[in-house]
């Protein structure tokens, strides 16, 4: 394929795995085949939204070797290899996608895939064993995946998904049917738990939910959500499922400047900003898995590495009592220290950063690794990630592409 048709595909593709929430921020990378001897694939760090021909990059396949200044995706090294093994493959796209991330958590392969979705992906599904991000460890872990199985889908433990296509569209066909592949296979184990059918994967939330309830979170009171912005010395509050209303409140004093109405946890978004100067945006998240995590687990360890990257080393489950304000806020503060979310008992999750698009890939993260935690409680397996890893994920994420997503 010519070069620069081959970047232009890629930009394509960045701006759809987006838009259809497969890949975030700069996490993932895509690649289109050039030759036999080159690749094209996205930058290191680089948000997919604004990717512009000059920063795609072309790779050698044999040597990984680049020209110019634009470093390639960390993960180049997958893609060759992808290629190397896969003489048919065109195009690659390694995704975030969500059940997929649900599945690389619990240690085992999918071998059970019907035959309507064999015919798109192959009849299962390898986990590739874990490595750190853009370490050799991982790439060694999905060739070796990638040999044991004639699967076009390789789920890479604690990570995320590589799929392969002969084309463009053929790689978006099997992200898509891989994530209905992962949905059933969570359905199918509720059914053997439960001896019914999931009518959604909302069911089988409500079942973890109450099947490993914590009676202490899940008796704490619940209130009306509502999200933030710092506007200055005030932030303005508004309910997440309102009429659009919003107040403005100082965040010194605790004043209503304006508008009718003091929320319930206004209180608590306020002692936020008053100790928290690197966080200018407030996310409650109410979805059904991130509630009923809310209700079941009082520490959070990551199963998934971006959950450890964005969010922190652990998410604490702190209560928030709407009629003590002060005290449960000073809780929730402390439980979020550090982080960038934290679960309030009975009633989801905050999401916090420094700018909305910041506090929205948090959410979208918090999401996942809720998910991710849900299934672990369901199939009874599914180990953390190491704490050191942990710790060394968010270290880099803070110091190095964070900055990035800025540029």
């Amino acid at each position: 394929m010519d070069i620069q048709a081959a970047k232009e595909l890629v930009i394509k593709a960045g701006k759809e795995v987006v838009a259809s929430g497969l890949i975030a921020r700069t996490w993932g990378n895509i690649s289109c085949r050039v030759s036999d001897t080159q690749f094209v694939i996205t930058p290191s760090g680089r948000p997919y939204e604004g990717l512009t021909p000059e920063e795609i990059v072309l790779v050698n396949i044999a040597d990984l070797s680049y020209d110019g200044d634009v470093k390639p995706s960390s993960e180049k090294g997958i893609h060759a290899e992808a290629y190397k093994l896969r003489p048919e493959v065109n195009f690659v796209i390694h995704t975030h996608q969500m059940q997929a991330s649900v599945i690389s958590t619990l240690g085992f392969d999918i071998n059970s895939v019907d035959a309507k979705s064999a015919e798109v992906i192959g009849d299962n599904v390898p986990l590739a064993s874990y490595g750190l991000p853009g370490t050799g460890k991982l790439r060694e872990g999905v060739v070796a995946a990638i040999k044991r199985s004639d699967s076009k889908a390789v789920i890479m433990a604690h990570h995320g998904a590589l799929c392969m296509g002969e084309s463009y569209e053929d790689a978006f066909a099997v992200a898509a049917e891989l994530e209905k592949v992962c949905a059933a296979f969570i359905c199918r184990k509720y059914g053997e738990l439960t001896g019914t059918i999931a009518s959604s994967l909302e069911t089988v939330y409500d079942f973890v939910a109450h099947r490993f309830e914590n009676k202490k979170f899940a008796a704490a009171p619940q209130f009306e959500a509502c999200n933030s912005a710092r506007d200055g010395s005030v932030f303005n509050i508004s309910a997440v499922n309102g009429n659009g209303e919003v107040s403005r409140i100082d965040i010194k004093t605790g004043d209503l400047v304006a508008g009718d109405n003091y929320p319930a946890s206004a209180e608590l978004h306020r002692a936020i900003y008053k100790k928290r100067k690197d966080v200018n945006y407030i996310v409650h998240n109410q979805n059904p898995e991130v509630m009923a995590v809310s209700k079941t687990t009082k520490v959070m360890k990551p199963l998934l590495d971006d959950l450890a990257q964005l969010v922190g080393g652990t998410v604490q489950n702190a209560v928030f009592d709407p009629n003590s304000t002060l005290k449960s806020s000073k809780k929730v503060v402390r439980a979020l220290k550090g982080r960038y979310g934290v679960l309030l008992a009975n009633n989801g999750a905050l999401c916090v950063a420094g700018s909305e698009y910041d506090a929205t890939a948090v959410e979208m993260v918090m999401e996942k690794g809720c998910k991710a935690e849900v299934g672990k409680k369901l199939f009874g397996t599914g180990k953390p990630i190491n704490p050191i890893e942990t710790r060394l994920m968010r270290f880099v994420y803070l110091q190095k592409y964070s900055k990035q997503a800025k540029k």
